[in-house]
């Protein structure tokens, strides 16, 4: 296998990401800037039954090998041959991979996807006295061993998917922190997995027919943090990815935690904001969220500060279907449409002339609707039926339903000073406004920060570099090093900010009666 360290310069940062579709390799110089990739595709297993998503583990390495050809061959053309001075890893959060103590695959992997255990997670919820989201890999477990107990008892290591290609290239049970708590909930107090609440999950497991079952707490990932031993290149590994024996690795984190990374987030009260499909606030915190709450969900940043995840799943559904509502004459569909629906949507008043909007094209688990179809537009009359007016108000919808979420947090005093967007709704860095008004909260958007969680590997992959240099800055200190450029900002606008909030209680009224909506909907 070529390798790719004839030259010592530029020496850089490789970073790995497994998607859910597809894995992506990235090259970066010392500075971070990408001067080469590669990537490789894989799909889901056949013929399994509704709800059921596994892929192959061995793809994932197959895939690795593949992009890292393709980024030879990429980087080659560019006369560049590179020198690797750390590795990072991210991967689609949540998935179940069991192995046997040699080391091989037991089984497909579960992924985050997968709905087979909504009835643990929900059981598991109640035990524990936390949020148990179903897609937790401990929920999964716990089904593994009711409904595949032999699989259950030889298992002797349970990881992720970037787990998984991080023990296939190092030999080594290690997991970033915040891939972790997509495993098993942390203890604030020691950055680990909560001991208390493994010893109730396993009383539980014990409690099962088909037993004796293993322990979970010996069956996870030893956790580390930004900066820490995410172990080193054996031979493996060396092999696949075409590099020294010894090359070191950052902790594999989860895509969550890596995207934050790359977003640049790392201090207390910042919010990470993506408006796509579906919407996602990753809130940073100084402390851990108190109670459940369905709305919320919990895991850690890569240097462990909690994080709590507020997803919407109507993001930008509803908006796609008012363009093809209105048809917007001779815009076409897909972007050109939207160009011409966004200045429409910018134009209209902050109260969108009256007119409420439920945006629930999909269920939202999130605010308690459990299934679509209640989509409306409530208001209309002979002077507000406009297109933007009705775009403006879809929009609303959705950001009042990622804050209701977010005022959970709020009430408890979680810190929120600055919303760092990105997603879809940057392509209308305007848009930007309309969310500072309706969260009364700074808005950036950045300038030079790359998107993307194999990005946010590299960086992490540069902050273990820097350590082992004897850089002894904290991982937010670090971020804040690598910002570039002027980024945009949009501060509140106190008339707009009044304004909203008074549309925002009227949505909450019209929320409220969306179950008595649905039930008339038959």
């Amino acid at each position: 296998m070529t390798s790719l360290t004839s030259t010592p310069s530029p020496r850089g940062f490789l970073g790995i990401d497994a998607g859910t579709q597809g894995l992506s390799v990235i090259f970066t110089d010392g500075d971070l800037k990408i001067l080469g990739t590669g990537e490789a595709g894989y799909e889901m297993l056949r013929g399994l039954g509704p709800e059921c998503y596994e892929q192959s583990p061995a793809d994932w390495e197959r895939a690795l090998g593949v992009a890292m050809a393709g980024l030879r061959k990429n980087l080659a053309a560019k006369g560049i041959e590179p020198a690797v001075a750390a590795i990072g890893i991210s991967g689609q959060m949540h998935g179940e991979v069991l192995a046997d103590r040699e080391g091989a695959a037991l089984a497909p992997a579960r992924l985050w996807c997968d709905g087979r255990n909504e009835a643990e997670a929900a059981e598991l919820t109640n035990l524990l006295g936390v949020k148990m989201p179903k897609r937790i890999t401990s929920a999964r477990f716990l089904w593994t061993v009711r409904h595949q107990p032999d699989r259950a008892r030889r298992t002797a290591h349970i990881t992720t998917p970037a787990g998984w290609i991080a023990f296939r290239l190092t030999g080594q049970w290690r997991l970033g922190i915040g891939d972790a708590a997509g495993m098993f909930p942390i203890d604030q107090a020691t950055l680990d997995y909560d001991h208390k609440l493994l010893a109730e999950y396993d009383g539980l497991v014990a409690a099962q027919p088909g037993g004796p079952f293993p322990k979970l707490a010996a069956l996870l990932p030893k956790v580390a943090k930004a900066g820490e031993d995410g172990g080193s290149l054996d031979a493996h590994g060396a092999y696949l990815l075409g590099l020294p024996v010894g090359t070191p690795l950052a902790p594999a984190e989860g895509d969550q935690p890596a995207a934050l990374a790359g977003s640049l987030i790392g201090a207390a009260g910042q919010v990470s904001m993506s408006f796509g499909t579906s919407v996602v606030a990753n809130s940073v915190g100084d402390r851990a969220f108190q109670g459940i709450s369905r709305a919320v969900d919990h895991f850690c940043a890569p240097d462990g500060k909690p994080i709590n995840m507020v997803w919407i799943r109507n993001g930008t559904t509803p908006m796609n279907t008012v363009v093809g509502m209105f048809g917007l004459a001779g815009a076409g569909s897909g972007g050109k449409a939207f160009e011409t629906l966004m200045p429409l949507l910018l134009a209209a008043p902050d109260d969108c002339g009256g007119l409420l909007a439920l945006p629930f094209i999909d269920d939202e688990p999130g605010v308690g609707v459990q299934r679509g179809g209640t989509a409306l537009v409530m208001g209309l009359n002979e002077r507000n039926a406009t297109p933007g007016n009705v775009a403006r108000a879809m929009l609303l919808a959705t950001i009042f339903n990622l804050r209701h979420g977010s005022d959970l947090l709020a009430a408890q005093g979680y810190p929120r000073t600055e919303i760092i967007l990105s997603g879809g709704l940057t392509k209308t860095p305007a848009l930007g406004q309309i969310l500072a008004d309706a969260f009364d909260t700074p808005v950036t958007i950045l300038a030079g920060a790359a998107e993307g969680s194999a990005w946010g590997a590299a960086l992490m992959a540069a902050y273990r570099a820097a350590v082992l240099a004897g850089d002894r800055r904290d991982w937010a200190t670090f971020l804040t090093a690598h910002h570039s450029g002027t980024p945009t900002r949009f501060l509140p606008q106190p008339a707009a900010v009044k304004t909203l909030e008074a549309v925002h209680a009227r949505y909450q009224k019209l929320l409220a009666a969306q179950a008595a909506l649905d039930a008339a909907a038959g």
